[in-house]
């Protein structure tokens, strides 16, 4: 009886233990499947910056480059935001929470501080606040894009403690570098994120396309994974 319960201990550690460890290759297919909500903000942007609702012929705007992509460890997946020359950031990573249910934006400021913004994706928008303890404020930065995604838009703005109202902030409007080139190939998929693919790669002499570096770097690492992955899709 003793050896019976304890084979049946043992069994029911081992029974925990794989359901452990399922939970992170679950958390990441969640986590890409939410991220690809956002893939409209894969690629490379030119635009220009300035406080919102700044009037014409402001001598207060700035012009900067973005550039998103995707980045891949094993299962974890997980978006990657340059910026050359930008008044407000650096750039930064995107990830989402599936424990919360949030996404999580870390944002590189001028100074090189790590500002970390958490919320929700509506309608393809995503609005992210983070409460600035030594401002006093809550800071908030929505990112969206426009006609047809061949527009990158975002506002970041403050609301002082004790507001209810966001102050006027700045607005950064974007164009994606090619875009009629994206306007005349939509149907082209990336097979590993699903976005717009607009690099050509190979396999076994098919022709498949990526939607940038990180996704054409996956892909080679593993390119018999991501074709059946795809292929499946399509089916």
């Amino acid at each position: 009886m003793k050896r019976t319960l304890a084979y049946a201990a043992a069994f029911g550690l081992l029974a925990a233990g794989l359901a452990y460890s399922a939970g992170p290759k679950e958390d990441a297919a969640a986590s890409k499947e939410a991220l690809q909500a956002l893939n409209e903000f894969i690629g490379q942007w030119k635009g220009t910056g300035d406080k919102e609702k700044a009037r014409p012929g402001s001598k207060t705007f700035w012009s900067e480059k973005a550039s998103w992509g995707w980045r891949f460890k094993g299962d974890d997946a997980w978006l990657v935001l340059t910026i050359d020359n930008g008044k407000l950031f650096k750039g930064g990573e995107l990830r989402y929470l599936p424990a919360k249910k949030k996404y999580q934006l870390t944002l590189t400021d001028r100074d090189d501080h790590k500002l970390v913004f958490e919320g929700e994706v509506k309608d393809g928008k995503l609005t992210a606040e983070r409460t600035d303890p030594k401002a006093k404020e809550v800071q908030q930065v929505t990112m969206s894009t426009a006609a047809e995604g061949d527009r990158f838009i975002y506002y970041y703005k403050t609301r002082p403690e004790g507001r209810k109202l966001f102050n006027l902030g700045y607005m950064v409007a974007s164009t994606r570098d090619g875009a009629s080139f994206a306007r005349k190939d939509k149907g082209k998929e990336c097979v590993v994120s699903g976005g717009l693919g607009t690099i050509a790669v190979t396999y076994k002499g098919e022709t498949f396309y990526v939607c940038c570096t990180g996704c054409r770097d996956a892909f080679n690492e593993n390119p018999e994974k991501y074709v059946k992955e795809f292929k499946a899709r399509k089916k």
